[in-house]
């Protein structure tokens, strides 16, 4: 922005330090504006535009770290996985494998950036309800690590595929739910992903009789988004009634905080509830690996957009719509998950008016948030959203011929652009002009 900061009505210090809790620890309101990764947000519009993803690369270092050496503490025979889905691009892939742990990846251009960013294949996990075989190649070509047996099909194709020993695990099913949008379950008997308690002890008879496949331990996962211990331990418990074996993957699934309401489970209580679910339930001597994504990434992102316009209410039903230059193209987890984000103006932080903050695609479902509260807003204001560094850039898209915004990283005052801004030429270049 290039007008100078504004005066604004006081949102009240309750108001502004509850919003500023949402952001990355250590982002600041200074003279009045949002500071993130000791930047401020306006200098940051300013110079890479908006839409932009902006994320605090010392915080998402340091939580990598706190969960490495959280889970090490516990279990000294551990590893923790990055769920990359939750934010596959080669910067964040990079920054997972200097900290030094391992990656989990679902398809091939997962793959591809894992791989370019440094990771070794050993340090690879595949994931996947249906796999194919150019996948299964290029993992096996890697030097993959560990394969997750989703069915029984897969046990076949890498049999056929293998020319080599191949260490595996067997997602299980356990028909344990949670307190989470449907559409983020993962093991519960509606589920698509692993297999039932009774076909999962088949899948081990066969993996053991393989001749490729070695049958190294057990994965259940239960879901996202999850803000209680209870159902992490449970289907611990389940997959301990399946034998003994050297590893357990105990998948990931820790929620963050998006709004004021949300409960907050710590990283300390959430690994204190599963290491000691493992404690009871599974061998002493195994190997323990996790596999968080939107608990690593989430809080460390936010996403500034620049106010278009501002309609007043017209009606006792209409409140007023503030509209920005972004909207589902950039963040589809309101309209897919029905989640709730919070958001303020970057040089008046916190408190004002309810209104509801929509995006610009031509789609009434293209709402960003409903009931935020923001002091007097104004075209060209910049505004700024917490917790959109999960799984906001992995479903960027172009509606309505959007372009996918940048990636911007910030560390101890200084920012860098570590994926461009798509460009329209970017948008026909796989067009074929026949």
């Amino acid at each position: 922005m290039d007008s100078p900061l504004r005066l604004r009505q006081d949102g009240g210090m309750t108001a502004q330090s509850d919003l500023v809790s949402l952001f990355a620890p250590g982002t600041d309101v200074v003279d009045g504006e949002l500071v993130i990764g000791g930047v401020p947000a306006t200098r940051l519009a300013a110079e890479f535009g908006t839409p932009a993803y902006v994320i605090d690369e010392g915080y998402l270092r340091q939580r990598v770290r706190d969960y490495r050496d959280g889970l090490a503490a516990r279990w000294p025979n551990s590893r923790v996985y990055f769920a990359s889905k939750s934010f596959p691009s080669t910067p964040v892939y990079r920054v997972m494998a200097e900290e030094g742990i391992g990656v989990d990846v679902a398809g091939g251009g997962e793959i591809v950036m894992a791989l370019a960013a440094g990771f070794a294949g050993a340090d690879l996990l595949l994931h996947g309800n249906a796999k194919t075989d150019a996948e299964l190649r290029m993992v096996l070509e890697a030097g993959v690590g560990l394969i997750v047996i989703d069915n029984f099909r897969d046990i076949e194709r890498i049999e056929k595929l293998a020319s080599s020993f191949v260490d595996v695990l067997v997602r299980v099913r356990p028909n344990v739910g949670a307190a989470t949008h449907t559409a983020m379950a993962t093991a519960t008997d509606a589920s698509k992903f692993g297999l039932r308690l009774d076909d999962a002890r088949e899948a081990i008879r066969r993996i053991e009789a393989s001749t490729h496949l070695v049958m190294k331990g057990l994965h259940v996962h239960v879901g996202s988004q999850i803000l209680q211990a209870a159902p992490f331990a449970e289907a611990i418990a389940a997959i301990g009634t399946l034998g003994e074996f050297e590893i357990y993957d105990l998948g990931g699934g820790l929620g963050e905080r998006y709004t004021y309401s949300d409960p907050d489970l710590s990283l300390d209580d959430y690994l204190d509830a599963v290491v000691g679910a493992a404690r009871s339930s599974l061998p002493a001597n195994a190997r323990i690996l996790l596999e968080p994504g939107r608990s690593l990434v989430a809080r460390a992102g936010c996403t500034l957009y620049e106010v278009v316009n501002v309609k007043e209410s017209d009606s006792p039903l209409a409140p007023t719509f503030v509209a920005i230059n972004g909207g589902m193209a950039d963040n589809l987890e309101v309209s897919l998950y029905g989640q709730r984000f919070e958001a303020t103006i970057v040089d008046a932080v916190g408190g004002g008016e309810s209104v509801s903050l929509v995006g610009r695609h031509c789609e009434s479902g293209d709402m960003l948030s409903e009931g935020v509260l923001l002091q007097n807003p104004e075209p060209g204001d910049i505004v700024a959203v917490p917790v959109t560094g999960a799984y906001c850039f992995t479903m960027s898209n172009n509606y309505n011929g959007a372009l996918r915004p940048p990636v911007i990283f910030v560390r101890e005052g200084q920012a860098r652009a570590v994926v461009r801004r798509e460009t329209y030429d970017d948008l026909i270049a796989r067009d074929m002009v026949i």
